[in-house]
């Protein structure tokens, strides 16, 4: 393989609101913890839950939005990747490590509070570490009804010659 990745995606609930602070340098910061659920069958047939719990940063104005919008018990997807921290605490000499994950998207998968509860519509994203040039815009109004999705045209045939094999 020539290149490698590193990219994490992750539905899941906070475990708690957010906690934000503004380092030293500026750059505002939020945490919080996710956790997932994995449930199966052992080998008696006995239903296991089993929660995973991860944590989450998220930088500048991925921050700002999330300190706005997320809560305790809110249903999100976070797309990000890995990073792994260390230091030496203080006391005891020790070499520390952490890893999280660093966002790069988060979207509201939490049904919106409304009295009208009949759209099925895909949540949309609240904020992307990518997109720096959009102005982070709140969540849409209730009061206005989503667009009907409209189906895509079947792909076209692929020709004998567009192949890749």
């Amino acid at each position: 393989m020539a290149g490698s990745l590193n990219k994490v995606m992750l539905i899941g609930r906070l475990g708690a609101d957010p906690e934000f602070r503004v380092t030293p340098n500026g750059s505002s910061v939020v945490t919080f913890n996710l956790a997932t659920d994995e449930i199966y069958k052992d080998k008696n047939g006995q239903k296991i839950e089993r929660t995973e719990w991860h944590r989450i940063v998220a930088w500048d104005k991925l921050a700002e939005t999330c300190k706005q919008y997320l809560t305790k018990g809110k249903l999100i997807y976070v797309e990000g990747k890995l990073t792994t921290r260390s230091w030496d605490d203080k006391e005891t000499g020790k070499r520390n490590y952490m890893t999280e994950i660093t966002a790069t998207d988060v979207q509201f998968l939490s049904p919106k509070p409304q009295s009208d509860q009949s759209s099925n519509a895909m949540p949309s994203p609240i904020a992307s570490h990518h997109d720096e040039s959009s102005a982070l815009a709140s969540p849409p109004k209730a009061s206005a009804p989503p667009p009907k999705a409209t189906p895509a045209p079947p792909p076209p045939e692929p020709k004998s010659d567009d192949l890749p094999f």
